[in-house]
């Protein structure tokens, strides 16, 4: 055999190694971010155990998961390897989601000592206001799309980047909000948020957690 065939035949797997260990080296892991408040600080709305199970290990699982599944997605993209990047699309969204989904439920809350269940205001409460009617009315269909969530889910207050409106819409399992809707509020109707202190009386969660609400993080996204 030629040298030049050699080549030939060697190039190509040479090259999907060597792009393989380029993006693997260059991809920057995630972590879990840091609460801004201690574990205890929204007692007695959610206790500091649910708040460090939820944090340490509910979230860090799927920063954890999310890294496992872009490690492997960045392997089967340098290999050319179509059919296992479909596969593990599923994987991406639900570990990515999850990441996204809690590092905001997290900005969401605050202790009462720090703001946390002052109502909203500026253009933000003006906005609640036209779509709802009021605030106390916004909490109401809010509660409601929470109850409404079947198994696992969420329930944000979105702002719609092209009229600039805001809504309400839920979202199951992990599945982020992305697209034209922007998040601003977010209250995790998993089990895990909530079933170690109110156990089946998840209405009452519902309820209690506008206590902790951080509504100056929702006007900032809703300003950006």
């Amino acid at each position: 055999m030629s040298l030049s065939n050699l080549r030939a035949r060697l190039l190509p797997s040479t090259v999907r190694a060597v792009r393989v260990a380029s993006t693997q080296a260059t991809r920057a892991k995630h972590t879990l971010p840091d609460l801004p408040y201690d574990y205890g600080a929204l007692e007695p709305v959610i206790s500091g155990k649910i708040m460090e199970l939820h944090h340490k290990k509910h979230h860090q699982t799927y920063v954890n998961g999310l890294n496992d599944a872009e490690a492997k997605y960045a392997e089967a993209l340098g290999l050319g390897d179509v059919a296992k990047q479909v596969e593990l699309q599923a994987l991406v969204k639900f570990h990515g989601g999850g990441h996204l989904n809690h590092t905001l439920f997290w900005e969401n809350l605050a202790p009462k000592s720090s703001c946390g269940g002052a109502p909203p205001s500026g253009i933000l409460a003006s906005q609640i206001n036209k779509t709802f009617g009021t605030y106390d009315a916004f909490k109401k269909a809010m509660n409601a799309a929470l109850m409404g969530v079947q198994g696992s889910g969420w329930a944000w207050l979105v702002k719609d980047s092209e009229t600039g409106g805001v809504g309400i819409v839920t979202r199951p399992n992990q599945d982020p909000v992305v697209g034209k809707l922007r998040p601003l509020l977010g209250i995790d109707a998993w089990e895990h948020a909530y079933y170690l202190q109110y156990e089946n009386r998840k209405a009452e969660y519902f309820g209690a957690i506008w206590d902790v609400v951080n509504w100056k993080a929702a006007e900032k996204r809703f300003a950006a």
